[in-house]
């Protein structure tokens, strides 16, 4: 082969067929593997740099935080903590019409803010409120994309997954990225309360029930235990008590008492089913994020990275590198799942937003907040997936159910964007 075509030709066959096998519905991270390797052998890089490198990716201590805070989310939901947030919000917001669909995104907001995944949120809460959303009028494609679409701000809310992973790529503080995300976080779950209310409002979904003061009172105490976690995961890195990593292993051990002894739905003949759960997704994202690694020293190798950022760079100043790194962002997220995403570009686009002027924790904010987006974005769409599969509606239908979520947060997501201050207000205190 070497005689017939010059590396770069070689280079472009191997992504062309990488391209074919992904639409072929190849498992990403065997997709991965094939055009590292592939991509080694033409670039006469060392064969044996694969297994050190993978160890090496996976090697840090920040790391840790990710399968710990996905424990987390787990032993929330056995743990009967989700279906109490739910109750409570329900309480809350049930005298509104949609009601039932923003406490789903509300509940969505809170679990997002201990668990820090996802795809946990859609399908935990989905899992519970679908059910309910259907039985009060709603659609079932809208009742399952309002699941999928209050699961995008778990990687933004903190503890967020995706944080420590791009923390640990750009060697950007992690506490500092947490506070970040807090209030972006929160308009785009603002924006997702708007959403529904008015689309329930014009379309006649739901049913209203009047507000009870003492609900509310009799439904705190549930809300009050997935608090309690929250105040641990930010009260502990703030104060300087916990790093990141270590907050998440206080809140697993909590969240395990407040299973066994407050709730009392968790058991010891349960717990090693949640335990494997857990295990299996972090046997999904971490392989990931250690080929992910190795992408992008072979984009290193090649100079893919550079010739990026000097694109990019040349195209204008500050808003031209911002806007052409969102779209980059955006259209990634619509094809590949955000940990690929995060540990390949994030690396690239980083330094180049930098060096025109944004600030490094407001481009990780409107980064991760891009990414978010792709959750909810065909053709991949992962939230979109995890709906489908928990209420078994089919997925296009629930991708044309969620285009009002998709609107408004391509809004808000512009508004982060022009509003530095909205992403770097709350870092000034961190440390303090």
């Amino acid at each position: 082969m070497n005689a017939i075509f010059d590396p770069g030709t070689q280079l472009f066959l191997l992504s062309g067929l990488a391209a074919a096998l992904f639409v072929l519905g190849t498992p990403l991270f065997l997709l991965m593997g094939v055009w590292v390797l592939g991509a080694q052998l033409i670039i006469d890089f060392p064969l044996a740099s694969i297994g050190s490198g993978l160890f090496e990716g996976l090697n840090s201590f920040a790391l840790l935080a990710a399968p710990l805070f996905i424990l987390t989310g787990d032993l929330i939901s056995k743990g009967g903590i989700a279906r109490r947030m739910t109750e409570f919000s329900m309480s809350l917001l049930g005298w509104v019409r949609g009601g039932l669909g923003m406490s789903t995104i509300a509940t969505c907001s809170m679990f997002a803010a201990i668990s820090g995944s996802n795809s946990a949120t859609t399908a935990t809460i989905g899992s519970i409120t679908y059910p309910s959303l259907r039985d009060q009028g709603y659609p079932s494609p809208f009742a399952a994309a309002t699941s999928a679409a209050g699961g995008v701000v778990g990687i933004i809310i903190p503890p967020s997954i995706l944080f420590i992973v791009y923390g640990h790529l750009t060697a950007t503080p992690i506490s500092e990225l947490f506070l970040a995300g807090i209030i972006p976080g929160l308009l785009m779950s603002l924006v997702m309360l708007v959403t529904v209310y008015v689309v329930s409002r014009r379309r006649g979904y739901g049913q209203l029930h009047p507000f009870r003061v003492g609900r509310v009172a009799q439904t705190f105490p549930g809300v009050s235990i997935a608090l309690a976690a929250g105040l641990i995961v930010l009260g502990g890195i703030y104060s300087g008590a916990f790093s990141p990593t270590e907050a998440a292993a206080v809140t697993v051990v909590y969240c395990l008492l407040a299973g066994f002894l407050m709730t009392r739905e968790l058991s010891l003949r349960s717990l090693p089913n949640v335990i494997l759960r857990s295990g299996m997704i972090v046997g999904i994202i971490m392989p990931l994020v250690a080929m992910s690694l190795l992408m992008q020293q072979v984009f290193a190798v090649i100079g893919f990275g550079a010739w990026l950022g000097e694109f990019i760079s040349s195209l204008g100043g500050y808003y031209t590198v911002l806007f052409v790194s969102m779209m980059i962002v955006l259209i990634a997220g619509t094809l590949l799942e955000s940990v690929p995403n995060t540990v390949i570009l994030a690396p690239i686009l980083a330094p180049v937003a930098i060096k025109a002027g944004v600030d490094p924790f407001h481009f990780a904010v409107v980064f991760m907040a891009g990414g978010s987006i792709g959750f909810i974005t065909p053709p991949f769409g992962l939230n979109l997936y995890v709906a489908s599969g928990i209420t078994g509606i089919p997925y296009l239908q629930i991708a044309r159910a969620v285009l009002p979520y998709l609107w408004s947060l391509l809004f808000i997501w512009m508004v982060i964007a022009l509003l530095p201050a909205l992403s770097v207000y709350l870092t000034q205190f961190a440390g303090r």
